[in-house]
């Protein structure tokens, strides 16, 4: 499966990014090294993996708008005043968590989450595109300094 992913580069890199980004558990930094370290270019390595991620938080953001009902209702059990009390702390400081969006296990249903709360698209993409762009290219950085040690 490495090989083939590899072997397909940039496109294999932002289905990867794309699908890590959503609720299903992978990880898409390793295809990122490794393309770097067989030559591919730092800037549209990163710019495609961070256009991949975003738009899979996307996906999740646009879940919890269309699907908000049924996760209020049936996955959280929100009661109309605990979903104004969980409105009120995003509104807050919870936004300001998408730049924490690539973290895992609670980037994706922080956007999720965001979706459901109803943040703004553009305030969404502004906080969720600066981490998912912040993580990857230190990732990229690392992987290229680290590569200089061993060589």
């Amino acid at each position: 499966m490495q090989e083939f992913l590899t072997a397909h580069g940039l496109p294999a890199l932002f289905f990867l990014s794309f699908l890590a980004s959503t609720l299903i558990p992978l990880g898409s930094e390793w295809l990122l090294v490794a393309l770097l370290l067989k030559g591919g270019a730092p800037i549209p390595v990163v710019a495609t993996a961070s256009a991949g991620n975003f738009l899979g938080a996307c996906t999740s953001y646009w879940l919890g708008i269309y699907g908000s009902r049924f996760i209020e209702e049936r996955l959280f059990r929100m009661q109309p005043r605990d979903k104004e009390r969980a409105e009120r702390f995003f509104a807050r400081f919870g936004s300001w968590s998408l730049l924490f969006s690539w973290l895992p296990v609670v980037g994706d249903p922080l956007c999720l989450v965001a979706g459901v709360l109803r943040v703004g698209f553009i305030r969404f993409s502004i906080l969720v595109l600066t981490g998912k762009s912040a993580r990857y290219a230190l990732v990229a950085w690392a992987a290229l300094e680290g590569r200089s040690l061993f060589v």
